[in-house]
């Protein structure tokens, strides 16, 4: 299993001109990017590998399901046009 490199979220006052209510929501946007958060709920109790692997096929199918409709909404909303 690879682990991804870590990963330091950092803002600088410069970014934000100093504003600190915008640097926090700087902060938890780059944290959300990087999926900080998930990774640390995930990893707080084991999970078997099997679980992992199930879990990861469900997800992927649910994507590619997602994908299909958005494809086929498309696709529909080109035929209205003609």
């Amino acid at each position: 299993m690879s682990r991804k490199s870590s990963t330091n979220v950092k803002v600088d006052a410069k970014e934000c001109r100093g504003n600190h209510e915008k640097m926090i929501r700087r902060f938890i946007k780059k944290c959300k990017k990087e999926k900080i958060i998930e990774q640390a709920k995930d990893r707080r109790y084991y999970k078997k590998p099997s679980v992992e692997k199930r879990e990861k096929r469900e997800r992927t199918a649910r994507l590619r399901k997602r994908e299909e409709l958005k494809r086929l909404k498309a696709q529909e909303r080109r035929n209205r046009k003609k």
